[in-house]
């Protein structure tokens, strides 16, 4: 049993059948990709799998129809049928409605008989037959509710039935061109039924027999023995099978069919509720869980999957029951190692670990007698990120070793990729005031007690070397130099602790990373693409941001600004919100596709240092995707135009896919964003423009910039506020 290896096999249907649900159904660990004939017209079969064959090389399994009676079409999809009513069953397909239906097969309805009861729509109406005629019979209807098209109906006395029907046969023969070697056969009742599939899937087919009625279950030993598989599907079989009696009915099909060789499926209901919540019941857990220690060799998603809102989730949830299981079988007896609930997408964070070094409500670190340091916003926005884990796995300030190694090797000591020094400088005289293991209190330059700094070392390296080595020029033009040259070389490191965060003004959309992961996990996103930005939204940051939602099959996109101080004329930071805003106001993203919150950390412009350094910020937050545009983070011409992808490349894996950008404009004559210069029609879509004609008060075309977005620069403008940093 540890070396048993469980399958996933999932429906395809409305919600899975395109590209990105196809992708990370694979990805997930799908072993077979399920079409039910049932719900599968004969006539679009051929261009489904041609569909599903170019997108994967996961097999398909056809489900046939088999001997099952079904409702016929209905005008409006369902109707209600009142209790103590007449209704009309017909063989002749027809759109039914509150007074007659029709049966499928169509000979169906010619072997009735008066008297007998029927069931339609999973017990959801009970109805005698009353009259008979040659092609339509009267039912009375002794329990009303409501009937769906294309649903199950049980006669209380077995009716014989072909084991397949003609669109059966159709879909096989199909199938069977087509490279298709897994069959699943409804309603098995006789080992006859499984040599008919046989002989027209032919040589070398799969046969998954599926027990779900009385006959199948009594002839089980003998469908195993010329079986591959048997499926156990659970709803079809509650319908000739007392409901309290199915796991215990689950537990012996198991048994019986694994001792005549065959493998073991379990289907129907093992996560329901996901059909339109992101996450499952504990019931639904337990019972796949116990599936699995009753032997199942697979499990089988249906509707979940097919018709169900988060298919994906669906399948990687499955897929963590089965982890654990395994893990668990191959632990012997010991005890479970239990770990906090985590409602995230698995998005490990960098290095394996979030860092929380937070003030917690009953400590109290005594800080009226520590001597106090005033540092700089931009230093003290380091320490509330250190402190919320943005920044895992760092716990404060760099000392001279782990400095030097990120500034030579862009990896920490430890060998994990790091490429942004985070070091707090401080005047000569205050790093000569301190030692190893002295505490101190640090404040904002309003005298705002912020942080606790435990320092572990004091060190100093000349700027021009640090600027040097930092942003690859020691360029007085590049502002990260002038930034770092204007601080000085002397350094406090060691390990802090927050008190209590900066009054910025900009709260409402502040979420730390513990925060955005929950909130991916209650929305059902376990992929997530990150856009990282600092200016006013435009054209082109829509079309590159919607273009890697659909590029990485994502389920949503975070919009993460950096909202603290930037250079003079970047826009200030809540016009940047406000313009996001407005976008999501107007239903200008995908509904239900964004989340905006904001970065509270400033630009450091150090080119690919940044791009990777932002990039694991975002995997922290539980992103599995980043957007790298052209010049990410960059300024003037100082890095090269492959420098990002070069950095990338060189640091190899590091748990968060970057999806590159290259410039983007607006060609005129297709009206779509494009790679700018690989289109001569290409207009580009210039920052510098959008910020002088927005100050002249200049309407800007909307393919370069919202007119939703531009109402709120323009409001601002009219109440004399500023829009652009000093």
């Amino acid at each position: 049993m540890n070396d048993r290896q469980v399958e996933l096999l999932c429906t395809l249907g409305p919600a899975s059948l395109n590209d990105r649900v196809i992708h990370w159904l694979e990805r997930a660990g799908t072993s077979l990709l399920r079409l039910n004939l049932s719900h599968t017209k004969i006539e679009d079969l051929e261009r489904i799998v041609n569909f599903i064959q170019r997108r994967t090389s996961v097999p398909i399994c056809l489900d046939t129809e088999g001997a099952q009676i079904r409702t016929g079409p209905l005008a409006d999809g369902k109707v209600t049928v009142r209790e103590s009513r007449f209704l009309t069953a017909r063989a002749r397909p027809a759109a039914g409605g509150q007074f007659s239906i029709s049966l499928y097969p169509a000979y169906i309805v010619g072997k009735l008989q008066v008297g007998d009861f029927i069931s339609i729509d999973f017990n959801a109406v009970l109805a005698q037959v009353v009259e008979k005629d040659d092609d339509e019979v009267v039912l009375r209807v002794l329990n009303g509710g409501e009937v769906g098209q294309n649903k199950a109906v049980t006669v209380q006395r077995e009716i014989e039935m072909p084991p397949t029907t003609e669109k059966d046969l159709a879909a096989i023969s199909i199938g069977a061109r087509m490279g298709i070697r897994h069959f699943a056969l409804s309603f098995a009742r006789r080992a006859s039924d499984v040599d008919a599939i046989r002989a027209h899937a032919g040589a070398g087919a799969t046969v998954i027999s599926k027990i779900e009625c009385l006959s199948g279950l009594r002839n089980l030993g003998a469908i195993a023995e010329k079986s591959d598989a048997i499926l156990i599907d659970r709803g079809d079989l509650s319908r000739e099978v007392p409901i309290e009696q199915i796991p215990e009915v689950q537990k012996s099909i198991i048994q019986q069919a694994k001792a005549h060789g065959a493998k073991v499926y379990v289907a129907t209901n093992l996560l329901e509720s996901m059909t339109s919540a992101p996450t499952p019941t504990r019931a639904e857990v337990n019972d796949i869980y116990n599936t699995l220690v009753d032997g199942a060799d697979g499990l089988v998603l249906a509707a979940e999957t097919a018709i169900g809102q988060y298919p994906v989730n669906c399948a990687r949830m499955v897929v963590k029951v089965v982890q654990q299981f395994q893990q668990n079988v191959s632990g012997g007896a010991r005890a479970i190692e239990v770990r906090p609930s985590d409602l995230t997408s698995g998005i490990e964070p960098h290095g394996g670990r979030l860092v929380s070094r937070t003030l917690g409500p009953a400590e109290d670190l005594a800080i009226q007698d520590m001597p106090v340091i005033t540092v700089s916003d931009d230093e003290l926005t380091d320490v509330e990120q250190i402190a919320r884990g943005t920044f895992s796995p760092l716990c404060g300030f760099m000392d001279k070793a782990c400095l030097e190694s990120v500034l030579e090797h862009n990896r920490l000591p430890s060998g994990l990729a790091w490429t942004m020094p985070i070091v707090l400088p401080v005047p000569k005289e205050s790093a000569s005031r301190f030692a190893t293991g002295d505490r101190v209190l640090l404040t904002s330059t309003s005298g705002l007690p912020h942080s606790v700094l435990d320092i572990s070392e004091t060190h100093q390296l000349e700027p021009e070397v640090l600027a040097r080595k930092w942003f690859g020029t020691d360029s007085r033009e590049h502002p990260g130099v002038a930034r770092v040259l204007a601080r000085g070389g002397h350094f406090l490191a060691g390990n802090v602790t927050l008190i209590q965060p900066l009054p910025v003004p900009y709260r409402r959309y502040d979420l730390t990373p513990v925060q955005l992961r929950m909130l991916f996990g209650h929305k059902g996103w376990s992929r997530v693409v990150a856009f990282h930005g600092r200016n006013l939204v435009h054209r082109g940051h829509e079309a590159i941001q919607i273009a890697a939602l659909d590029r990485t099959y994502a389920d949503g996109l975070l919009i993460s600004p950096v909202i603290g101080h930037a250079k003079s004329g970047d826009f200030v930071p809540h016009l940047i919100l406000d313009g996001y805003q407005a976008m999501l106001d107007y239903g200008i993203y995908p509904p239900g596709k964004v989340v905006l919150a904001s970065f509270i950390t400033y630009p450091r412009f150090a080119g690919p240092r940044e791009a990777v350094f932002t990039a694991l910020c975002r995997k922290n937050m539980g992103c599995s995707h980043f957007i790298v545009g052209r010049d990410h983070t960059g300024v003037g011409g100082f890095y090269g135009a492959n420098a990002n992808r070069e950095l990338f490349d060189e640091l190899g894996d590091l748990g968060i896919e970057p999806i590159f950008f290259d410039a983007v404009g607006y060609d005129t004559q297709s009206e779509r964003y494009v790679d700018i210069n690989a289109c001569t029609t290409a207009r580009s879509i210039s920052g510098t423009e959008i910020r002088r004609a927005l100050k002249a008060g200049e309407a800007l075309p909307n393919w370069m910039m919202r007119s939703e977005v531009q109402d709120v620069v323009r409001a601002e403008l009219m109440m004399k506020h500023a829009v652009f940093q000093d």
